[in-house]
């Protein structure tokens, strides 16, 4: 009886556990890109991989490790399994990743895509896909940034106005947020693949089928060296975030030197203000210095100058004259002229910006360049 008290409450809470496990919504595409959905509680999914639990506790960071010959990818909010016949996505819903997943990664994984480790094994195929898909969406963020921060920017630094609009240095703002956003993601995708290239036995585990099928590794020993191959794949992405967060600097810095263009710029029309203000000054000065002249024939006092009709026209000719003459001193001391200075210039950098379309085009040509001495060994065996 005793025993049978201390083995119950284990019992007990196994069977608690067991029903308050989370599920697992998992879509499933083998190496012809066929699919299928089910959910399985997260004991029995790693129990059935042969991971541990703590392999499936998925966080929103960013990580590729290998255990117990299975890929474990976390892409933030993408969480794949890899495995030499099957790809699983787990937590698909709610994420947005329907299109992808339906429309191109069934299609990329039965080689009707673009990718270029096709003739590779499964695990080379899904990596790549899944990495493509990261960095597509990194540069889609970028892309929708530039033209706003480029718009933005070109309309702040605008010479010919005196004041700066709210609204705009708001959107500039949000926009610098989402800048800032992106480059740590940029950084955080660069450390982790940077992480895997800097250790050997790590690029050796991600080639799976090179330690379960025979033919492969007779392959990789007699030819094809499928851990350069990964290393190739890696280092191909690796480039393209580099790429990307070159860009999204100098959007950094082109943001930086247009709050300096803007403080100029008002600094510019202050200065003007302020010249006018001192130019009125000195006229109001000069026109009350020589105004003397009139207040002491206003006083009513007898002389003979009154009774000469050519007096009054004489006197306010001095009056106007003189000050006249006194102002334009003040000026010439002062050093400084009626017409305003330019405006800064405006750099022409903002005018610069490159196409989307031909940075793909040369990320492509890249890619080809990188993988291409690897297909012609594979097409050579």
């Amino acid at each position: 009886a005793g025993k049978f008290y201390q083995h119950a409450p284990t019992e007990t809470s196994q069977a608690t556990l067991a029903s308050v496990s989370p599920v697992f919504a998992v879509m499933k595409f083998d190496k012809e890109g066929n699919t299928t959905y089910f959910e399985k509680k997260k004991t029995e999914l790693y129990q059935e991989l042969g991971l541990q639990a703590r392999d499936l506790r998925f966080q929103h960071v960013m990580s590729i490790a290998t255990r117990n010959n299975r890929i474990i990818m976390r892409m933030e909010f993408l969480k794949a399994v890899i495995t030499p016949e099957f790809l699983l996505i787990l937590d698909y819903r709610n994420l947005s990743l329907e299109h992808w997943l339906l429309n191109e990664l069934a299609a990329q994984l039965a080689g009707e895509g673009q990718l270029v480790t096709y003739s590779l094994p499964f695990e080379f195929r899904a990596i790549e896909a899944i990495l493509q898909y990261w960095i597509s969406k990194l540069q889609g963020r970028l892309n929708t940034l530039q033209p706003q921060i480029l718009e933005t920017l070109e309309a702040l630094v605008d010479p010919k106005l005196l004041s700066v609009d709210r609204s705009k240095l708001h959107i500039l703002l949000q926009n610098g947020k989402s800048l800032s956003e992106l480059e740590t993601d940029l950084k955080v995708f660069k450390e982790t693949i940077l992480e895997i290239l800097d250790e050997e036995e790590v690029i050796e585990e991600l080639c799976l089928s090179k330690w379960t099928d025979p033919q492969v590794f007779e392959e990789s020993t007699s030819g094809i060296d499928h851990a350069e191959e990964m290393e190739l794949l890696l280092e191909n992405y690796y480039r393209q975030a580099e790429d990307l967060l070159n860009e999204a600097r100098e959007l950094r810095v082109l943001i930086d030197d247009s709050e300096s263009i803007i403080f100029i710029n008002l600094d510019s029309h202050r200065n003007v203000m302020m010249r006018l203000n001192l130019q009125l000054t000195m006229g109001t000065f000069s026109v009350s210095l020589f105004g003397l002249i009139g207040v002491a024939f206003g006083m009513n006092l007898e002389s003979s100058l009154e009774e000469d009709p050519r007096i009054f026209w004489l006197v306010t000719g001095i009056m106007f004259l003189g000050s006249g003459l006194i102002w334009r001193r003040l000026l010439s001391f002062l050093g400084r002229h009626l017409e305003p200075p330019l405006p800064p210039h405006v750099p022409t950098v903002l005018k610069k910006s490159q196409p989307a379309a031909g940075r793909m085009e040369i990320k492509t040509s890249l890619k080809g360049e990188t993988f291409g001495l690897s297909r012609s060994t594979l097409a050579n065996q």
